[in-house]
């Protein structure tokens, strides 16, 4: 078995990670922005209730607005901080991503050149057998010739 061949199961596992880590990151930018949607949301409800009521008549339904309106900016600063972790976690799956990508090229870099390298060695091989053939040929016209000149 040669060197490359060696590094193809090594090849296949890695490239196997990269791809699972990339999934991991297709997920984490989906979580991203599906938690950036909900911090939307939740700010362009909360806008609607910043502005007066007019129609608020008692003392007990304008304590009721300003009791949801708290609840809902505790609600998008709980959102926010889900957006930013989501965030950290999709930059740290990117990084892997990215540390993986790199194993999988150098290894691929690395079997490509031992690829090259057997098959210069395989090449110097048969030029050699071909350049023995041709001497043996040679050397054997050349005894015919002598022979035939003693006859």
């Amino acid at each position: 078995m040669t060197r490359s061949q060696r590094l193809d199961p090594l090849l296949r596992v890695k490239q196997q990670r990269q791809d699972d880590v990339a999934r991991e990151v297709a997920q984490r930018d989906r979580a991203v922005s599906e938690q950036e949607e909900r911090l939307e949301a939740l700010r362009r409800y909360a806008a609607e209730y910043a502005a007066p009521a007019a129609s608020v008549t008692s003392a007990a339904l304008l304590a009721n607005r300003l009791a949801f309106r708290e609840r809902l900016d505790a609600a998008v600063v709980q959102q926010t901080r889900a957006v930013a972790d989501s965030r950290q976690k999709a930059d740290v799956e990117r990084a892997r991503l990215l540390l993986a990508s790199r194993e999988t090229h150098v290894l691929g870099k690395l079997s490509a050149s031992y690829r090259a390298e057997e098959n210069r060695v395989a090449e110097q091989r048969v030029q050699r057998e071909l350049d023995d053939l041709g001497g043996r040929r040679a050397r054997a016209a050349a005894t015919d010739t002598d022979q035939e000149d003693v006859a």
